[in-house]
């Protein structure tokens, strides 16, 4: 199960530096999580300071 950012999202940046796999990117709005290279550990949603990261 995937992990997902949603609107809440500030672009801060702490959830990509958290990922250990690579799987976060900034895009346009906010940032995302590529789905099949994100291995749902978690690091970015406890790393997130406004919880905009949440599980698919």
């Amino acid at each position: 199960m995937a992990y997902k950012i949603t609107d809440a999202c500030l672009s801060c940046g702490t959830c990509q530096a958290a990922c250990p796999v690579d799987a976060i990117s900034e895009g346009a709005d906010k940032y995302e999580i590529a789905e099949d290279t994100c291995i749902s550990c978690g690091s970015c949603a406890s790393e997130c300071p406004v919880e905009a990261i949440e599980a698919d």
